[in-house]
């Protein structure tokens, strides 16, 4: 259940009316990092947790309405950077006027060029904002990532909120309204919490990497191809032992001619690691009956009956009895 409270989470402001930064800040409606996306996202990936996980499904819905109250206040702020615009856009009757609200005919040019790249906020839409990016490209269902699995999920999240934090990063530089700023200081700084939220999550789930259930091939999980010629460079990413399986990384510094010795690496052999093929497919089998039992436990019919939600009817939100039984309302 929805339920719409009418204040924003956080009071947006403008000083004046801006309209190009009207039109940037699309980005972050309708655009494939924008607050949309996000609730979108986190909205459809909380359903297959719904049973078996229910705190991680609690942290998706959360999060998922909270992005849904940031659409809001990055509409807000659309409209109201666009003071002016609309109602004059409904003052069919004078043509005069737009020039005049626009600061002269050097902003009204501006204002026709805008409108020409992107007629559906500035034409169609009677400058209200629209669901689409900056340029004009509809929002669409294919910006949304969700694969089912738990820590892969999380991951998607984890990529998503630092994307979105990094459009508000930007959109700071196009505008000097404090005031504006402000409210993009405080959506920026939400991503960073989320991105901390969904990282703590995914470090409570254990095992969580790879992503996924299956592990990774033992004879080529820690190989370092080196596939360019020039200058090499070493660091942790090549050198030492990699940061999850803990396995020594093996430094392929001619990958041609170990291809070629290894028959198209299918006689490759596994080195600086514990892990054996035969050690990895019992580990898989563990795992999958694991993840498996979790699902088919949590999501069993009772009495034949697959219900998602048991209502308590003997309390109300503050956890205290109920006297009464609820009463229709009449028309």
């Amino acid at each position: 259940m929805f339920y719409h409270v009418k204040e924003l989470q956080f009071n947006s402001r403008v000083s004046k009316p801006d309209v190009r930064f009207a039109k940037l800040l699309l980005e972050q409606f309708g655009g494939g990092n924008g607050e949309l996306k996000a609730a979108m996202q986190y909205f459809v990936q909380a359903f297959g947790c719904k049973k078996p996980y229910p705190d991680k499904y609690d942290l998706l819905m959360d999060i998922a309405t909270e992005e849904f109250s940031h659409l809001e206040i990055v509409g807000a702020t659309i409209q109201m950077l666009l003071s002016g615009v609309i109602g004059e856009l409904k003052n069919a009757a004078d043509e005069s006027d737009l020039t005049k609200m626009l600061d002269g005919n050097a902003f009204k040019e501006d204002y026709i060029h805008q409108a020409m790249i992107n007629p559906h906020f500035f034409l169609l839409s009677g400058g209200g904002p629209t669901v689409t990016d900056s340029q004009g490209i509809p929002w669409s269902g294919s910006y949304i990532n969700a694969m089912g699995d738990l820590t892969a999920d999380l991951r998607l999240n984890i990529a998503a909120e630092t994307g979105a934090k990094m459009v508000y990063e930007n959109l700071m530089k196009f505008t000097d309204d404090p005031l504006v700023k402000e409210s993009l200081r405080f959506l920026m700084t939400r991503e960073v919490a989320h991105f901390q939220q969904f990282q703590a999550a995914l470090d409570s789930i254990r095992p969580n990497f790879p992503p996924g259930i299956l592990e990774s091939d033992p004879k080529f999980s820690n190989k370092y191809f080196n596939m360019s010629s020039g200058k090499d460079f070493k660091g942790p990413w090549n050198e030492g032992t990699s940061p999850e399986l803990g396995e020594e990384w093996e430094y392929i510094s001619d990958p041609i001619s170990y291809v070629q010795e290894t028959d198209g690496l299918l006689n490759a052999i596994a080195e600086g690691t514990d892990r054996t093929d035969g050690l990895v497919q019992e580990r898989n089998k563990s795992l999958s009956a694991e993840r498996k039992a979790e699902v088919d436990d949590a999501t069993a019919p009772k009495d034949g009956i697959m219900s998602w939600y048991t209502y308590d009817l003997s309390a109300d939100e503050d956890g205290m009895k109920k006297t009464s039984k609820h009463k229709g309302t009449k028309k």
